[in-house]
């Protein structure tokens, strides 16, 4: 569940338009994450936007909708560059940003259903 809400919290993973197929768009796969997460001036604008408090740029709305999904259904439609993006930003947001962190799983994940397995892994995860 790490996986989705970080992909669906940046955008940065690449989860932009669902295929009708099985899986969302590769179009994304490629963003450099560690560049965003090493940059609050790029990441703020990205969980601003999924937390509904400021602009968000055409992947970000793509991304923002489709986060809930992804959380609900284990990231079943992230490519493996998803998944693993997802595990990097998710391991930014909760080592480096625990504010941000806090917020964004009150908006998509309130009764603690998905984030709170990964939390202990992804603490692990210090960069």
């Amino acid at each position: 569940m790490k996986s989705v809400i970080i992909m669906c919290l940046f955008g940065l993973a690449a989860v932009a338009y669902a295929k009708p197929s099985s899986t969302y768009t590769s179009k994304y796969d490629n963003i450099n994450l560690q560049e965003i997460t090493g940059n609050r001036r790029l990441l703020v604008p990205y969980v601003k936007c999924l937390l509904e408090q400021g602009k968000c740029t055409p992947e970000g709305k793509e991304l923002k909708s489709h986060v809930r999904e992804a959380l609900a259904e284990n990231c079943s439609k992230c490519t493996p560059a998803q998944r693993d993006g997802t595990r990097v930003v998710l391991g930014h947001l909760i080592n480096h940003e625990p504010d941000y962190w806090n917020e964004l799983k009150a908006k998509y994940d309130s009764e603690g259903l998905y984030s709170q397995k990964y939390e202990d892994d992804l603490r692990q995860l210090r960069h």
